[in-house]
């Protein structure tokens, strides 16, 4: 294909390799090649080893390029854009694959690695997906305060997951953002990773050293919004053209950020070839595409006079709508083993269904509403928890008409919401027990796991981006022995597979125990595509529940987790193992099994016989 059909394909919203078009490219007779795109520009000029060239237009006479025979890799530029109205704007490279941030806001000459080899990933909704999201510039952090650079995760962060058993590695954006209070979610380069944490050959290294070791990567990415910093994208060529030129949707007021224009052909173009270049220069695994709620409604966080309804008369964003089902369907066609997962908040329908079922196209939807009526529910003392206990059943009602992730993330353990472990009342030995027994349930109920670092080690202060996760703390036995839990946790999870196989439908659950409010008790059954049975029970009051009394399948039934053990920091109180139901009707069934249930803890029992 020539470049005139790449452009054509850009401006139509159809191209996956926008970013082999413009930007910054080496030549074969030397030297380097920049494009740009910059359709409301007087001129443009390209600003590199201190001299300032003026560049041409391109054929489709909204682009310019310019070849420079003496740049080479590493050198610093930028373009200088001259207005309409005559201003000259200095900006960064859209499409480069590398910035000079934070020391300049320079775009970087850069030769990319060599393509990274792809795994195959398979149908993950029949296997086990247990993410680890770690945010790479405070999971640790040298001795002088300086990052870990990619050498230094790929050294430690890589064989750290892979011992804990996690199946999966979720970064925060590592695309590169000027604000570091932002977290990577105000993003200029979406094609460049953050040189704070070394070069792109470094980055498609600790890629490569998770897969080696069977971990799968996704990236946290942000085609919502981006920042109004006068380098970027902001207003590129002196009038919106990244941004929607519409008032109404043109800000996310509340974070400061311009909206995408979304519908419009290049910028389609502009984020699907974002999203490709990781899929195919990376190999990447799979995208978590950040706040798809605010892209889906045109009155996200507006009041009632700042929006317009669309032709329909309703509050849909059609244009935002269309992208997804567009993206969703060109990475799933480019990348069959690509996961795509939506952060997304609201009842919106079909999220996870297929484009040509009507549905957006995702993988799987994170479930905002079980993280926070259960989070809500555990933050209750136990002796009040009876009054709540819908908030820890009612996501059963719904858990099937997505494909769904439970996350416990970043989210919730910033904004003086508390960790994990601090969320929970009671004493010291109670915060730990009830984290045990949230992962309990967690683990069994129906939905891929995704928990965020510090957790694993019952971390009690919250998580702060300018410092790193307190793996002091496993000096002391409680947290030492919480590390030991999630571990064990996670491998019982990966080799289980009533916990995975079957997520979609009421063949892979059932319940046993479920509105017993006063005794804050709940039991149910997970099966795989066998038949075969776990049986998971959950105490969520404060005291132990003696010879506790349920229906149950007759059989044979052997505990493979308590999470009151002494080896997890529990108090041991239950010494039998494996246990026979009984002859006795009860909860609809024809036998019954009788277990002494110690106090906020969770047991896994398995179906033998």
């Amino acid at each position: 294909m020539n470049a005139f059909d790449d452009l054509v394909l850009f401006h139509k919203g159809m191209s996956c390799s926008a970013h082999e078009i413009f930007g910054c490219h080496k030549v074969q007779d030397g030297g380097y090649i920049f494009r740009v795109w910059a359709p409301h520009a007087v001129a443009v000029n390209l600003v590199c080893r201190g001299q300032q060239m003026q560049m041409k237009a391109m054929s489709d006479g909204e682009s310019w390029e310019i070849s420079f025979p003496k740049a080479k890799a590493g050198d610093k530029y930028y373009y200088e854009i001259v207005t309409t109205d005559g201003r000259r704007l200095f900006k960064s490279d859209p499409y480069a694959y590398r910035s000079d941030l934070p020391k300049s806001h320079c775009s970087v000459v850069c030769d990319l690695p060599p393509v990274n080899k792809r795994i195959s990933g398979g149908d993950w909704h029949e296997k086990p997906v247990n993410i680890y999201e770690v945010n790479l510039l405070s999971w640790k952090k040298h001795a002088d305060g300086s990052y870990y650079k990619f050498s230094d995760l790929k050294r430690e962060l890589v064989p750290y997951v892979t011992e804990m058993g996690y199946t999966h590695v979720e970064f925060m954006p590592v695309t590169e953002y000027p604000f570091d209070g932002s977290w990577g979610y105000q993003v200029t380069g979406y094609f460049s990773v953050t040189d704070r944490l070394g070069t792109p050959e470094e980055f498609a290294s600790l890629v490569n050293a998770f897969h080696e070791n069977g971990i799968k990567v996704i990236l946290d990415w942000v085609p919502a919004h981006f920042p109004k910093d006068d380098f970027g994208l902001y207003e590129f060529d002196g009038q919106p053209l990244y941004e929607c030129p519409l008032w109404s949707k043109m800000e996310h007021r509340g974070w400061g950020t311009r909206k995408f224009d979304l519908g419009r052909g290049e910028i389609d173009s502009f984020l699907i070839s974002s999203a490709c270049f990781f899929f195919e220069r990376y190999a990447i695994d799979g995208l978590r595409v950040d706040a798809v709620a605010s892209m889906l409604y045109l009155d996200y966080d507006k009041k009632p006079h700042e929006w317009e309804t669309n032709v329909y008369g309703d509050n849909r964003n059609l244009e935002a709508i269309e992208f997804l089902k567009k993206f969703n369907s060109i990475i799933h066609d480019k990348f069959p083993d690509a996961l795509v997962i939506a952060e997304e908040s609201t009842s919106y329908p079909k999220v996870t269904s297929e484009v040509a079922e009507g549905g957006l196209g995702f993988d799987f939807k994170w479930n905002m509403g079980w993280m926070n009526d259960v989070l809500f529910y555990c933050r209750q003392d136990p002796l009040y928890r009876h009054y709540h206990h819908t908030k820890i059943t009612f996501s059963m009602m719904y858990s099937f008409n997505e494909k769904y992730i439970l996350p416990l993330s970043h989210d919730e353990v910033v904004h003086v919401k508390g960790s994990i472990v601090n969320k929970f009342p009671g004493e010291y030995a109670d915060k730990f027990a009830g984290e045990r027994g949230l992962l309990g349930f967690m683990y069994a109920h129906p939905g891929k796991k995704l928990n965020f670092m510090g957790y694993e080690i019952a971390q009690f202060a919250e998580w702060n981006y300018k410092g790193e996760i307190e793996f002091d703390l496993t000096r002391y036995e409680k947290h030492a022995k919480m590390q030991h839990f999630v571990k064990t946790l996670n491998n019982i999870y990966r080799t289980s597979r009533p916990l995975f196989e079957v997520e979609n439908d009421w063949s892979g659950f059932e319940w046993l125990v479920v509105d017993d409010a006063v005794n804050n008790v709940l039991a149910f059954n997970r099966y795989d595509k066998d038949g075969n049975c776990l049986l998971a029970v959950i105490n969520f009051s404060g005291i132990m529940q003696p010879n506790y009394t349920f229906g149950q399948h007759k059989g044979k039934y052997r505990i493979i987790l308590n999470t009151d053990e002494k080896s997890f920091g529990g108090e041991g109180t239950l010494k039998k193992k494996v246990f026979f139901t009984k002859k006795i009707a009860s909860h609809g069934k024809e036998n019954s099994l009788t277990l002494d249930i110690p106090k906020l803890a969770c047991l896994y029992l398995i179906k033998e016989k």
